[in-house]
């Protein structure tokens, strides 16, 4: 069809097409935004944890009064939670993967670093590989002789004394691949401190962090061998069997609360819980925007319905001629469609600009990555879909107008 006889009616609309177009570009640059921002969401509440995390539960525990000896407190819980039928495992822990607080070292490679090389989460407590169903990909596990007291650890990090301070660490296969790419990691050092070097022992296949936010470095996690006494929220960790968890979750907290009457329970869940809690903005954050992009493509579709009816009814003269001319119903058809698609083709190629420039500023203020290339045509695509939608129903009935309408009076 000549484009010509369109482009001559749209110059006597120059505002309403304008309005179109302008409310086309911006449906477009934040529609690609937010699917964009979506599945960004999306591949982050995905995210690995490296742990079995429908055989996990969490049980902290604060005890009213101190006991005398932390570490066999600690002890005797682990024991007494051994003996619950349907456990597993169990671990006592500093803290658990998406977790809401995390604790944190700065790495160095040499004692002499004045910058550090990055930082990397550091779990300590007993078992913990093996409760939290972690893979050993090389090297081997922590030992009992590896375990120092916490309090004893800190102690010697005040004085210097390397005797009393751990010497082995576990690290992430990620982490290893960062710190010495290409090279076997076992028997490497890692610094925590200038006086504290740990050398590699095992490395883990995946174990994320508590507070998990930088998808990229997730991964960059350590299990130091310190063994942990009672403090006013002590954390275990319980690995049984998926179907088990509800009965070994209550006979786990009879049997702690046997030990200790006076206790009290700050934290009972499992694993799925502790995942569903971390990520429960995210689900928020992605259902908001898919409700702003339903929101937007509806509002453009009734403009381009609103302002396509409001052209047919005012060309009805003009139809009528066309059709006592010889135009069949199909070209008025494809002249209202045509006409659509060459204002949402002008609407989007702005919205790609606006698109682009939108991404910048999210780069710049929220260190967002780039918007992928692919955004672009996908959403060219939508939104040509949606018009050609939308304009069908008053192209349809403009097509209908009989010639009759030609001789009518206006």
């Amino acid at each position: 069809m000549d484009i010509l006889p369109i482009l001559s009616t749209l110059r006597r609309h120059k505002l309403t097409a304008w309005l179109l177009i302008l409310e086309i570009a911006l449906t477009c640059a934040i529609v690609c935004n937010a699917v964009f921002l979506i599945g960004q969401r999306l591949e982050r509440m995905d995210m690995p944890s490296g742990v079995a995390e429908h055989e996990l539960l969490q049980i902290q525990v604060a005890d009213m009064v101190a006991p005398a000896n932390p570490y066999a407190r600690v002890a005797e819980d682990m024991a007494v939670l051994r003996q619950v039928p349907g456990v597993i495992s169990v671990a006592s822990s500093n803290q658990v993967p998406f977790g809401s607080s995390s604790s944190n070292s700065n790495i160095r490679l040499d004692p002499a670093q004045v910058r550090w090389t990055l930082s990397a989460t550091t779990y300590f407590g007993e078992n913990l590989p093996k409760t939290l169903g972690t893979r050993l990909v090389s090297g081997r596990d922590l030992e009992s002789s590896d375990f120092v007291d916490v309090d004893v650890a800190m102690k010697a990090l005040g004085t210097g004394d390397a005797k009393h301070l751990p010497s082995v660490i576990l690290i992430t296969q990620t982490l290893a691949e960062r710190l010495w790419p290409g090279q076997n990691p076992l028997g490497h050092i890692i610094y925590l401190a200038p006086t504290v070097g740990l050398r590699v022992v095992g490395v883990l296949d995946s174990l994320v962090r508590p507070n998990a936010y930088d998808i990229s470095k997730a991964q960059y996690t350590t299990i130091v061998p310190l063994r942990m006494g009672a403090n006013k929220d002590q954390s275990y960790l319980i690995r049984c069997r998926p179907e088990d968890r509800a009965h070994v979750l209550d006979a786990a907290l009879a049997a702690l609360k046997k030990v200790d009457p006076q206790r009290v329970v700050t934290t009972r869940r499992s694993f799925d819980e502790v995942r569903r809690k971390f990520f429960q903005d995210d689900r928020a954050m992605a259902g908001m925007l898919v409700g702003v992009i339903a929101a937007l493509l509806i509002v453009t579709a009734l403009g381009i319905v609103g302002l396509a009816s409001f052209w047919v009814a005012q060309r009805r003269r003009t139809i009528g001629v066309r059709r006592a001319l010889g135009a069949t119903r199909r070209n008025i058809l494809n002249y209202f469609q045509t006409e659509n698609f060459l204002l949402a083709t002008i609407g989007i190629a702005l919205g790609m600009a606006l698109a682009y420039a939108i991404n910048l500023f999210l780069m710049l203020h929220y260190e967002l990555p780039r918007l992928p290339a692919i955004y672009f045509p996908v959403g060219a695509i939508a939104l040509w879909l949606i018009g050609q939608l939308a304009v069908l129903g008053p192209a349809l009935r403009a097509a209908a107008v009989p010639p009759v309408v030609a001789t009518r009076s206006v």
